[in-house]
């Protein structure tokens, strides 16, 4: 670690606010497929697991072509803890530290959601006054809620989680994700606990 990565270090560790618990990543098919894409993500496990328990990577895609492959490359990747991969052809709830969903947008999930329970209505298993935020969370495939989502190269989230992470502390870098290092992760952790949570109040 760097003089400067240390000096971050340093900062975050004595801050008064909490890191992080759940920290969530976005980006894109075209980022993968730079030079060294998937070392700079197992570095970023790596980084993020010194402060946080669980981790989300959203991979937006142009080409569903591409999510095979890309499903593959990220099964295999260097990861320090369990690894769950997701695609909008598996829509099963995702329950591991490191979970990642390639080309399976908000709208998406949240539309399996509300249809599966429409389905349970009519089925006679639920009734409409039952169905309530936790019971759509409960039919979310990533029903686990980030505290801070890290955004590389523009200021947009792609569809990203609209449900959970309506409450998550944004952090927009101009960064690619191919120049990302350990720096601007912790920059972006600083950042969060700087910030006064708020929930919406």
């Amino acid at each position: 670690m760097g003089l400067y990565e240390r000096y971050l270090s340093v900062r975050i560790g004595r801050h008064d606010a909490d890191s992080p618990d759940h920290v969530a990543l976005v980006i894109t098919e075209r980022d993968l497929l730079e030079r060294g894409a998937y070392e700079t993500l197992s570095a970023f496990f790596d980084w993020a697991f010194e402060y946080a328990d669980r981790v989300t990577v959203y991979v937006s895609v142009l080409d569903a072509a591409a999510i095979p492959a890309l499903r593959r490359e990220l099964e295999a990747v260097d990861a320090p803890r369990e690894v769950a991969v997701r695609t909008p052809e598996d829509p099963s709830q995702a329950d591991a530290p490191i979970q990642i969903g390639i080309g399976l947008g908000g709208k998406h999930e949240f539309t399996s959601a509300v249809r599966t329970l429409a389905e349970s209505v009519e089925a006679g298993e639920l009734e409409p006054d039952e169905i309530d935020d936790e019971r759509v969370e409960d039919h979310l495939v990533f029903p686990s809620e980030p505290d801070l989502v890290i955004k590389t190269g523009a200021e947009r989230l792609s569809d990203f989680m609209i449900w959970q992470s309506v409450y998550s502390e944004l952090y927009f870098t101009d960064v690619n994700w191919r120049d990302f290092r350990k720096r601007d992760f912790l920059r972006a952790v600083r950042e969060y606990c700087n910030r006064s949570r708020r929930f919406g109040r």
